[in-house]
Parts: C-alpha cells; sequence; structure tokens
C-alpha cells in the first residue's frame, strides 16, 4: 500500500541536537491546510512474487485522522480511514469494513501521512523515534522507527525523502523482508514499468 502527499522534541536517535531542529524545521514545512491530495504511484515488493505489484491514484489527508488512498489503475479501488475504521470499496464488489487495529499498515501510514501534511513534529515523534539525514537545505530524508512494539514487528522502518517543501518518496519496510515505495507528487509519473528495490532507491534519493 500506499501512499503516501503523502511525516519532534529531540528524537532519541538524532546524531546532533542541530538534526533535531532541523528535522522539526522540515515538518513544520511541509503542513497544508486539508484537504491536501496528491498522485501517488506505489510499487510492493513481495517475497511471494517474482515481480511487484504496482498501483497508482491519489491519496488525500481529508482533515484530523481521515485519509483517503483512491487508486486508478491498474483497478479502481478506495480505501478510507475514518473514526478508526478503514472502508475498502473495490469496482464492482460490495464495500468492506474493518477495525483499523488490524491493520498495522495503514495505522502508520496513517500516523506518518496526517504529521506530515499537518506540519506536527509532535504526533510525529510519538508514534515514531526519527532521524533526520540531509546533504543540503533542499534534500533531506527522514527515517522513521515505530515506537509500539507490535507495530514494529509488522513495520521496521519508513524513510521518507523529499526536497525544499515537498514529500517526494516514502519507503515501508516490512519486518518480513515484504517493501512497498511510494513516489509522490510529480515524482509519481516517474515509476518505471520494471521497477527494482535499487532502482526506486536511487530516484527517491536523487530522481
Amino acid at each position: 500500500m500506499l501512499l503516501c502527499s503523502l511525516t519532534l522534541s529531540l528524537c532519541a536517535n538524532a546524531s546532533a541536537p542541530e538534526d533535531a531542529v532541523t528535522a522539526r524545521s522540515v515538518v513544520a514545512s511541509l503542513g497544508r491546510p486539508a484537504p491536501a491530495r496528491t498522485p501517488f504511484a506505489e510499487a510492493r515488493f513481495m517475497k511471494m512474487l517474482d515481480q511487484p505489484l504496482v498501483v497508482s491514484g491519489q491519496l488525500s489527508w481529508l482533515g484530523d485522522d481521515r485519509l483517503e488512498r483512491a487508486v486508478d489503475h491498474p483497478n479502481r479501488e478506495v480505501s478510507t480511514i475514518a473514526d478508526g475504521q478503514v472502508t475498502q470499496q473495490r469496482e464492482g464488489r460490495p464495500p468492506r469494513s474493518f477495525s483499523l487495529k488490524r491493520a498495522p499498515q495503514l495505522q502508520l501510514l496513517l500516523d506518518s501521512f496526517v504529521a506530515l501534511l499537518g506540519g506536527d513534529s509532535t504526533r510525529l515523534e510519538q508514534a515514531f523515534t526519527i532521524q533526520y539525514h540531509g546533504d543540503d537545505a533542499r534534500r533531506w530524508t527522514l527515517a522513521l522507527t515505530p515506537r509500539d512494539p507490535t507495530l514494529a514487528h509488522t513495520v521496521s522502518r519508513i524513510e521518507i525523502d523529499g526536497r525544499g517543501t515537498e514529500p517526494r518518496c516514502m519507503r515501508m519496510q516490512e519486518a518480513d523482508g515484504d517493501l512497498a515505495v511510494d513516489l509522490l507528487g510529480e515524482l509519481s509519473g516517474k515509476m518505471p514499468a520494471a521497477p527494482t528495490r535499487d532502482g526506486l532507491a536511487a530516484l527517491c534519493q536523487g530522481g
């Protein structure tokens, strides 16, 4: 899954105090009023599959803890998170709903995406320990490790790459080795026809 336009008192793993200050500044700069929408393209690498699953569509923060992930290709599907519930509507099928507690990946997507688009560094730190990396003022990476041990057993790490005030890529590394890479905004149009892990990592960090 995605998403992911689609995240800090001092974080425990920051390399230096100035890095924590910079991370706060980056998160604050990402805030925008709801509804906030961004196109995305996601490649999901799974051990059981020879080729990654690739989907594309739009990710929307609707305000508060409400998130919508609309897939347009290859099939239409809309997933909405609101009030602790996930509702999925797939083309040609009746809608289904279930508790957000059953979907730790979606919980972490909600926590990170809402905090990022809300410019809420406090919420981001409540859910994650954060490391900031940046080679200049415009290019940066936030590495997020879930604080909740139960969630960390499902998703071990999320990395968000950006430039200036725009998040461009979200990589969600699952504990079992599966990986979801979401290209956001303008970068979503650069999803390769046959994506690879290394190729997308290079695109996220330099594309």
